[in-house]
């Protein structure tokens, strides 16, 4: 392979994503626009490419997005309340005993920056024996 020549080939095997993997770690620091840079970044997106196929991952439910949101914030329940309503109503929407209503997915969409088409997801009511 000459400098201005870039080789690749598709991903199909476990072994072709490890090579892909290994050649984009000697990739790493290349610049932009050199045909090195060009490879990583044909690279970068075959093996993008191949993990969303491979390793497909489901969007998180309303509960874990939020959650996971307080996680990085440092918040608590005690947190929410101005976006979900009083102590009580914050517990049931955590444990999954009621739902988010529209305004609550608007407050908590601007109150913790998470997408609406995650706070709207299809999170379960638990009910009650």
């Amino acid at each position: 392979m000459t400098k201005k020549d870039i080789t690749v080939r598709p991903i199909r095997s476990e072994a072709d994503y490890d090579a892909a993997l290994e050649r984009i770690d000697a990739l790493m620091g290349a610049k932009f626009g050199t045909p090195e840079g060009d490879e990583l970044d044909v690279l970068a997106t075959l093996v993008d490419a191949y993990e969303e196929k491979r390793f497909p991952m489901d969007a998180p439910d309303p509960i874990t997005a939020i959650q996971f949101r307080m996680e990085q914030q440092g918040l608590t329940r005690k947190d929410l309340e101005p976006m979900i309503g009083s102590r009580a109503r914050v517990s049931e929407v955590m444990t999954g005993k009621r739902q988010l209503t529209l305004a609550m997915v608007r407050r908590v969409r601007s109150g913790l920056g998470i997408s609406a088409d995650l706070l709207v997801g299809a999170g379960k009511v638990r009910r009650r024996a």
